[in-house]
């Protein structure tokens, strides 16, 4: 075979062995079944990484498209194995992105229309009780290998799941769930009532397994180490960087981004500090929505009027992917906005979905403009739905190649060109934006610094000559960031259970920024920025590495 068909051989393959993947990527045919996420389901999953792996690095690429999806594939599946190798599969639990949240969350992207779709929903709903069985076995077995999760992630997770359980004072997610299941047979309505019942009860089971028996094995330090910590940033980016040479640019792009956000802040409240400021535009009605079907109006508008004035003039967008839709995502998740992509023939929209407090009716917008164009055009869905419609790559391009680096990185770098482009010139919402930057810069300091423990420097401001602790990387983002209070708690425990990925966003952008600037010498006068664009996004996903060695040829 060669490298194209190995690459769309590998992901039919790896699609039925993870069906939850394979319903997150698009892909039809997997949509009856959760993932097996025990020890077993996870070695048939390395198995199959191995041998395409293995034929990959004996293929002979026949020409330029071969050669780019070779390197893509052989990143970004070499990756993957190093992860299972070092059992860090099997032992992941966190409050972002693990097998409690993927098998949860996938039930959101099923399509409901028909009896018929219900029928899958509900097949699929009855296999998640044996699935957690299988999560649990492998908890076990991360606790005997000496992986077990941090005792932060094991008690939020368990919160987590008494949400989705129902026992938090809500109803359960999965009762929600059936109850838009109208004008089905009574018979299907009587099975998806028992199936969601079920996986109730098995999150509300997988609570007590995590408080009564891992809670008990799990350490309290939350810090990974240096080598756990490489391993993991190696995987988000696609890169082998230097953690301490990212943590001293991740100090001075902080203080970069502070002093632009201080000139910005001063022409809205002369002599007020940031966090003032922010309590003002906090405050100000102009920037305010009411009601959470409010905020998910205020965002589909910001969404659509952004892909209009985008179009033709800065990117080509084809038709498919002017339907992005905006969703306030279900309860029990952390607080924050992300995109999920469209399927393969786009049946399926881009859609962004904002996760905010149950209780909460009063959003203030002017930090969430940027975020809109993050997760939207010219962010996530500009960037993820070209790869998906981009028919010269092969299907694992489109589909799987992706890493945080090279998205986040994308999203962010796209925030600040929506200023370069001129929609951002209300300084409310400029400020907003350059909040997120000096959050995503403050990200690399303190995710990088609390995993491996660094000292402070002098300079900073900031408990000079301490060492990071959990603690300490709270307080800077609450004093030392205009970020929300509730966003800035969720935070820090997605850091310390995810190691690496919240560094991604701007040691991605810095690439592509630098990749931008190297292309602008290169061309001259020559030089089109639609082009640079559309040739990027039409590379498909990829490790940064890769990313720069496209961008410079």
């Amino acid at each position: 075979m060669n490298v194209h068909e190995i690459s769309n051989q590998f992901l039919d393959d790896y699609a039925g062995a993870h069906p939850d993947l394979a319903t997150e990527a698009g892909i039809s045919g997997h949509e009856d079944r959760v993932t097996d996420y025990s020890p077993e389901g996870h070695a048939a999953r390395a198995a199959i990484l191995r041998t395409a792996l293995r034929a990959m690095e004996a293929a002979d690429p026949k020409d330029d498209s071969e050669r780019v999806a070779k390197a893509v594939f052989t990143e970004r599946i070499g990756n993957e194995l190093a992860i299972h190798e070092a059992g860090q599969d099997v032992a992941s639990l966190n409050v972002i992105a693990s097998p409690p949240q993927n098998m949860r969350m996938v039930f959101d992207l099923l399509p409901t229309e028909t009896t018929e779709q219900w029928e899958t929903l509900s097949a699929r709903m009855a296999t998640v009780p044996a699935a957690l069985d299988g999560f649990r076995a492998s908890m076990l077995a991360a606790v005997e290998a000496g992986n077990t999760p941090a005792l932060r992630q094991v008690t939020k997770v368990a919160e987590q799941a008494d949400v989705w359980a129902g026992l938090s004072g809500g109803t359960g997610y999965f009762e929600t769930l059936i109850g838009k299941a109208d004008g089905v047979p009574d018979s299907l309505k009587e099975k998806l009532g028992r199936a969601a019942r079920e996986a109730q009860e098995a999150y509300a089971e997988l609570a007590g397994f995590l408080r009564a028996e891992l809670a008990p094995a799990a350490p309290v330090k939350d810090a990974v180490g240096e080598d756990v910590y490489r391993l993991q940033s190696r995987y988000f980016l696609g890169a082998d960087l230097d953690p301490r040479e990212s943590y001293e640019w991740g100090w001075e792009e902080f203080a970069r981004v502070e002093r632009e956000a201080k000139e910005v802040a001063g022409r809205i409240k002369a002599g007020a500090t940031l966090a003032e400021v922010a309590e003002a535009l906090d405050a100000d009605p102009r920037y305010r929505v009411r009601g959470q079907a409010g905020l998910e109006q205020w965002m589909q508008q910001l969404s659509d009027e952004a892909l209009v004035a985008l179009r033709d003039v800065h990117f080509e967008i084809p038709d498919p992917m002017m339907n992005l839709e905006c969703l306030i995502a279900p309860p029990g998740g952390p607080v924050g906005a992300y995109y999920t992509g469209p399927n393969e023939d786009f049946t399926r929209p881009g859609r962004m979905w904002w996760s905010v407090p149950a209780d909460k009716e009063e959003f203030s917008t002017w930090r969430e403009v940027s975020t809109v164009y993050h997760e939207g055009v010219p962010g996530h869905h500009l960037q993820i739905a070209t790869q998906v419609y981009e028919r010269s790559l092969n299907r694992f391009q489109r589909l799987f190649a992706m890493t945080s680096g090279h998205a986040e990185g994308w999203a962010l770098y796209a925030e600040r060109l929506m200023q370069d482009l001129g929609f951002l010139s209300d300084d409310g919402n400029l400020l907003g934006m350059l909040d997120a930057h000096l959050f995503r810069a403050a990200r690399v300091i303190v995710d990088t610094g609390m995993h491996l423990e660094l000292e402070i420097p002098k300079g900073t401001g900031f408990h000079e000559g301490e060492r990071w602790t959990p603690e300490l990387g709270l307080e800077f983002m609450l004093t030392r960031t205009i970020t929300s209070a509730d966003h800035v708690h969720d935070e820090i425990d997605r850091y310390l259970g995810w190691p690496g990925q919240a560094t991604a966003y701007k040691l991605g952008e810095r690439l592509w920024l630098e990749a931008r600037d190297e292309a602008r010498r290169r061309e001259g006068a020559a030089f089109d920025l639609k082009a640079f664009h559309t040739r990027a996004l039409r590379m498909g996903g990829m490790g940064l590495d890769t990313l720069k060695d496209l961008l410079s040829a």
